[in-house]
C-alpha cells in the first residue's frame, strides 16, 4: 500500500499536465511504516531523454544522486518513481518491466489530451515476470 497527500497528488498530476505531450517523472520520497509506504514529498525531474519522450523517461545518474542526497539530508526514503503515460492507459509498459527496481512503487498517472485521468500504482514481481498493482490511499 503506498499512500499520498492531496498536495502531493496535485502535484504530479500539475507535473504530467505541464510536460504533456511528453512523458513527465520524478521520484517519490517518505518513509516506511509497517509496511506502507507514506510519500510526504516528490522531487520533480527534468525527463533526460534523448528522443521520443512521448513513450519513454530517463532519470539521469545525476539526478539520481541528488535524490539520494536530499532524501539522506531529510531523513526520508526513496519509496519509488512516478511518470507520466500521454494519452495511453496507467499501467506500465514492457520499457517499463526492463527498468523498474525491486520494492520501489512504480506510480503512473494517464494524461488524456492534456488532462490527468487514472492513477495507478506497482510492485515489481520477485520474479521480474510483472507487475502487481498496489493499492493507492490519498489523504487529505
Amino acid at each position: 500500500m503506498i499512500k499520498l497527500t492531496s498536495s502531493v497528488t496535485q502535484r504530479i498530476q500539475r507535473h504530467a499536465m505541464e510536460a504533456y505531450p511528453e512523458e513527465c517523472c520524478g521520484i517519490l520520497l517518505g518513509n516506511t511504516d509497517d509496511g506502507e509506504k507514506i510519500v510526504s514529498t516528490i522531487l520533480e525531474l527534468s525527463n533526460t531523454w534523448s528522443d521520443e519522450r512521448r513513450r519513454r523517461f530517463l532519470i539521469s545518474a545525476d539526478q539520481y544522486r541528488q535524490a539520494e542526497e536530499r532524501a539522506r539530508q531529510e531523513g526520508l526514503e526513496i519509496l519509488g518513481i512516478y511518470h507520466s503515460h500521454p494519452d495511453h492507459p496507467a499501467r506500465p509498459s514492457e520499457f517499463d518491466l526492463k527498468h523498474a527496481l525491486p520494492s520501489w512503487s512504480s506510480l503512473i498517472v494517464s494524461v488524456r489530451k492534456g488532462e490527468p485521468d487514472e492513477f495507478t500504482s506497482w510492485l515489481l514481481k520477485e520474479d521480474r515476470s510483472g507487475y502487481e498493482e498496489e493499492q493507492i490511499i490519498i489523504e487529505m
